[in-house]
């Protein structure tokens, strides 16, 4: 499409993570394997979850629907990078490139909400346990789960419009391995400060401001297991709390590397790396650090396979 003597992007190259051969066939491998890891341990939480009535409680409830979000969010990005290591011609159209930013903003935003959400219904399950059948109802469990979906869909609209709707003419490479929206920025032929606020400012109400609740939540956690008597309900509690804040501290520290600073004019291999975190490693993590480790699905998942 063309205006006057300028040109509009029809499509993007995308400089991916290694222009070597040799690297890129290593790095298929790798990330071959995570995304199998992620895509199975997620499809797998989900079905446990929904066929085993013990499963059928507020805890599982957030669980399935960040597994849900974590299948979207890798599934939006891995596949198409998983490809790019095998040809020569790394190129997205426009369109798919628009879609792919969609699906990677929505998704992501929710499972910061939903990390929230999480982080309370540990608070209400811990600081208040005889209160918590009566706070933490069927009504609303689905109410902060549409609330979370809500969030990450209206942040998604503001920094896609914002985005989207500048002009892209003339360049486009992308140094990275997907349409993130820092990187896409840097390519646009129009001034990009309203852009760069916008999503700075939908960083604060979907990335720091969940933080700060979780945060807060574990503190108060924390603070109710050190007044208990049992060491061994604290050194359980402890280890829950422990691995839950590594996920979170990954996922919300990268996140905040990434869209929480001035945007240079110039993508660095650093920043690339570090997206590794939140959009592949963390979608893996999450199964194994939530899920999988514990009994109750442990005994779902010996259940379905008959053992």
């Amino acid at each position: 499409m063309e205006k006057g003597n300028q040109t509009y992007v029809a499509e993007f190259i995308l400089l991916g993570l290694s222009q070597d051969p040799k690297v890129q066939i290593w790095l298929f491998c790798i990330f071959l394997i995570i995304y199998f890891l992620s895509i199975f341990g997620n499809l797998l939480i989900i079905i446990l979850i929904q066929t085993d009535s013990r499963l059928h409680t507020p805890m599982y409830f957030f669980l399935k629907n960040l597994s849900f979000a974590d299948f979207c969010f890798s599934t939006s990005i891995v596949p198409q990078m998983l490809v790019h290591f095998l040809v020569k011609k790394k190129t997205i159209s426009f369109a798919r490139c628009s879609t792919q930013i969609v699906i990677f903003v929505l998704s992501g935003c929710t499972e910061c909400a939903l990390l929230a959400v999480m982080a309370y219904d540990r608070y209400v399950a811990v600081c208040k346990p005889l209160h918590y059948s009566t706070i933490m109802t069927q009504r609303v469990c689905i109410q902060l789960a549409v609330v979370s979906w809500i969030s990450g869909a209206f942040v998604c609209s503001v920094d896609s419009a914002f985005t989207l709707c500048l002009p892209y003419q003339g360049q486009n490479v992308i140094n990275h391995y997907f349409c993130e929206l820092p990187a896409l920025l840097k390519l646009a032929s129009a001034d990009t400060y309203q852009a760069e606020m916008a999503i700075f400012l939908m960083g604060v109400v979907i990335i720091l401001a969940p933080l700060f609740f979780i945060l807060v939540s574990y503190l108060q956690i924390i603070c109710t297991v050190m007044c208990m008597y049992s060491g061994e309900g604290r050194l359980k509690v402890f280890s829950t709390c422990g691995s839950h804040l590594t996920v979170v501290v990954l996922y919300f520290g990268s996140g905040i590397f990434a869209y929480m600073r001035p945007n240079s004019k110039v993508m660095s291999e650093n920043d690339k790396v570090v997206s590794v975190f939140y959009s592949v490693m963390t979608s893996m993590l999450n199964p194994i650090i939530y899920s999988l480790r514990n009994k109750d699905v442990k005994g779902a998942l010996k259940k379905l396979t008959g053992r």
